[in-house]
C-alpha cells in the first residue's frame, strides 16, 4: 500500500464508449494514475439491471476492460477488476438499505427520470445509489471521478457515511467528486450533452468512415464561407475545442468571426483531427483483443487484491455494527 490518496471509480459494462465517456471520465484515469492510488471497477452487478443475456455481460465486460488497457489505463498503476469478484460490496449494501429510507432513494436522478417516463423500475434500479455508495466506502475512497450529472452518486455515498458513523461510530472516509471544471459536458453533434440515449455520439474506437459519417451529419446554420459566424453557436466548433491544439482553434476562431471559413472546411478539418486521435487506440485496442485470456487473469489477480481490501474492511464494518 502507499501514502497516495485513493481514486476510485466504476463504469458500467453497457455498450460502446463514446469521446465524451473519454473526455468526461475515462482520460482522467490515465492522467491520475501516478497521483493517486487508482481503483477502476467494471460494474457488472449493475449492469445486470438493465444487461440481462449472460453473453452480453460476459462479452460487454472484456470489452470495457479492452477499452481501458487500450486509452493508457496501466494495470501495474491501476486496479482494474470486476465487480463481481468483490461480492463483499453486496453484504454492505444490505447494511446499508438498514439505515437508509425510501423517501431518500426517491430523490435519486435516475430513479425520478424512469418515473417521469411511466417505465417499470427493478428494484436493482431503486437501491441503484446504495451499491453504489457501497462500492465507493468499502475501497476507503477519497476521489471519485464523475461528470457533473453523476455528481450525485458521491452525494449519496457521502451522506451514507455520514449516517453510518453517527449510528455506528467512525468507520468511512467521507468521499469528494473529481470533476474537471472543463470537460463537465462534452457536446454531441447535436449540440446537447453527448449521450447514447441522445443518439449524438461518436464512438471512441470508431472507424474512419464512422467519424466521418457523425461528423458530415453535425447540423449547421445556412452562412455562406466568406459570411462571419459566431462559433460559440456552431455544434462543429464546441467540439474543435477538444481536439484541436490553442493555436489551430485561435485560427479557426479567427475564420469563423471574419468570414473564410465554410462549415465543410470546418468539419474537414474536425473529421482529420478526430481520426488522428483515434486510430492509435483503435490500433491499441485490436492488440489487446489478440490475447484475452491474459487480460482475464488480470482481472481475476486485480479482483482478488481488490477483495483482500473489503474483506478486511468488512471486518471493521461488522465489528461496528455488532455482526
Amino acid at each position: 500500500m502507499t501514502n497516495k490518496k485513493i481514486l476510485l471509480s466504476g463504469v458500467k459494462p453497457t455498450g460502446r464508449p463514446h469521446i465524451g465517456n473519454y473526455f468526461g471520465a475515462m482520460k482522467q484515469f490515465v492522467d491520475l494514475q501516478d497521483e493517486y492510488e487508482a481503483r477502476v471497477f467494471i460494474a457488472d452487478y449493475h449492469a445486470i439491471t438493465t444487461v440481462q443475456n449472460a453473453e452480453e455481460l460476459s462479452r460487454s465486460t472484456m470489452d470495457v476492460a479492452l477499452d481501458y488497457l487500450a486509452i493508457g489505463v496501466d494495470p501495474s498503476k491501476t486496479l482494474l477488476f470486476k465487480q463481481s469478484d468483490v461480492p463483499e460490496v453486496c453484504e454492505l449494501g444490505w447494511i446499508f438499505n438498514c439505515i437508509t429510507t425510501m423517501p431518500y432513494l426517491m430523490r435519486a436522478h435516475a430513479y425520478k427520470d424512469a418515473e417521469a417516463k411511466n417505465k417499470e423500475i427493478n428494484v436493482g434500479l431503486f437501491d441503484y445509489p446504495i451499491l453504489m455508495a457501497a462500492d465507493i466506502l468499502i475501497q476507503d475512497a477519497d476521489a471519485v471521478p464523475v461528470g457533473q450529472d453523476q455528481k450525485q452518486h458521491v452525494e449519496y455515498a457521502r451522506d451514507i457515511a455520514e449516517k453510518f458513523n453517527r449510528v455506528f461510530g467512525d468507520t468511512f472516509k467521507l468521499p469528494n467528486p473529481y470533476i474537471l471544471e472543463h470537460v463537465k459536458i462534452i457536446p454531441g453533434t447535436d449540440g446537447q450533452k453527448m449521450s447514447k440515449s441522445h443518439g449524438n455520439t461518436i464512438p471512441l474506437f470508431a472507424t474512419d468512415e464512422e467519424i466521418k459519417k457523425a461528423v458530415m451529419g453535425i447540423p449547421t446554420n445556412s452562412q455562406g464561407v466568406d459570411e462571419p459566424k459566431n462559433p460559440e453557436l456552431d455544434h462543429v466548433f464546441a467540439l474543435h475545442k477538444h481536439f484541436a491544439d490553442k493555436d489551430e482553434i485561435a485560427e479557426i476562431e479567427r475564420r469563423y468571426r471574419e468570414g473564410g471559413m465554410g462549415y465543410k472546411e470546418s468539419k474537414d478539418i474536425l473529421i482529420s483531427n478526430i481520426t488522428r486521435f483515434i486510430a492509435p487506440l483503435r490500433e491499441k485496442r485490436k492488440e489487446f483483443e489478440k490475447d484475452e485470456e491474459s487480460v482475464k487473469k488480470m482481472l481475476k489477480e486485480n479482483g482478488a487484491k481488490a477483495r483482500e481490501i473489503a474483506i478486511t474492511k468488512m471486518s471493521q464494518i461488522k465489528r461496528s455494527v455488532g455482526l
